[in-house]
């Protein structure tokens, strides 16, 4: 089968199309997997790039979507020919604790999805959404469910609340369908007007151009379109550079689901304004199997898809993580095997 390995000192000269041998029947408890898409992350990129240091020749990709060929003794969730996508923490089944480490993440910590097959335990996906695509379910593994858990399991998003999404990511993207959705107002930040108006026929209701305000002071402006309220939930990407414009964009008693390091990892914070708003600031990262399962029913109830910016195949995923670095997509970049 085709696969591609990282190989050290890493970096995107250092992804290597190889042939290796397809795996043979699955043990108990275990499905064989023909994937047939994966979709690319920010995470991913850190990995191709000797960032989150892998190991050498390690198999990349953290989203990975095809269909059952084969079960193990003892399975039973699964059957051959089910539609099926990878969990990005693949022993988190449920709970709120989940890892702190990336050490069993599938494309970082132990090989990932950028092969033709895989035998792994029938914990490590969930069904895909009934009439998704391969492409279209592979979104939803990392980006998928960050928006999900940022919106859903902490925020608690009601109808009626107001939401602020930054970028045109695929996290940030999903939130505004989401969040759309589920009846709340959305306003998003770009820095493009042609991405401005692909942002409000996706069903934004209000879309900043930072580059528009004098030193990137966009947390005023979201304030004055909602009344100076503030909004009730920020999907944070940005990280260090954007989050005190986010505590500023937050309405008192906010949430802000702190989930990106775009712009760094480290940074000053404004805790005094923080604090006298009484926020909520939360980190986290992906989630549960348990909580991709409870999306994966909603999203079949939704009438919007996942926007893909582009599709690749395999053999040219340098050249999709070249196209990510340059922060011309919207939405998401995959790959097709």
């Amino acid at each position: 089968m085709k696969a591609i390995q990282l190989q050290h000192p890493a970096g995107l000269e250092h992804l290597r199309l190889i042939d290796m041998a397809a795996p043979g029947a699955p043990k108990a408890g275990e499905v064989q997997v023909r994937i047939h898409a994966s979709s690319l992350n920010y995470h991913d990129l850190g990995v191709v790039t000797g960032h989150a240091r892998a190991e050498d020749g390690r198999i990349p990709m953290t989203d990975g979507a095809g269909v059952v060929t084969a079960v193990g003794e003892g399975v039973t969730e699964f059957a051959v020919g089910d539609f099926v996508v990878s969990c990005f923490f693949p022993h988190w089944q449920s709970g709120r604790v989940g890892p702190s480490t990336f050490q069993t993440v599938p494309g970082d910590g132990v090989d990932g999805f950028a092969r033709e097959w895989v035998n792994m335990p029938a914990q490590g996906f969930t069904l895909a959404p009934k009439g998704y695509t391969f492409e279209e379910a592979a979104t939803l593994t990392t980006a998928g469910l960050t928006a999900w858990r940022a919106l859903v399991v902490d925020a608690r998003i009601q109808a009626g609340d107001s939401v602020l999404v930054l970028g045109t990511g695929g996290v940030s993207i999903f939130a505004l369908q989401m969040a759309k959705s589920m009846g709340a107002r959305v306003i998003a930040t770009t820095s493009s007007d042609a991405k401005k108006e692909r942002l409000l026929a996706l069903g934004a209701d209000q879309v900043i151009n930072y580059k528009d305000q004098p030193e990137s002071e966009w947390g005023d402006v979201v304030l004055a379109a909602t009344g100076g309220r503030g909004v009730d939930i920020v999907v944070e990407v940005g990280g260090p550079g954007t989050l005190p414009q986010s505590i500023r964009a937050c309405t008192p008693g906010g949430h802000i689901a702190l989930i990106g390091v775009l712009t760094g990892v480290s940074g000053s914070l404004p805790t005094v304004e923080m604090m006298r708003k009484q926020q909520t600031l939360r980190g986290l990262i992906v989630g549960s199997r348990e909580q991709q399962q409870d999306m994966v029913r909603a999203l079949e109830n939704f009438s919007w898809r996942p926007v893909i910016d582009s599709r690749y195949p395999l053999e040219q995923i340098a050249e999709a993580f070249a196209y990510q670095k340059s922060a011309k997509h919207f939405g998401k970049i995959c790959l097709h095997y």
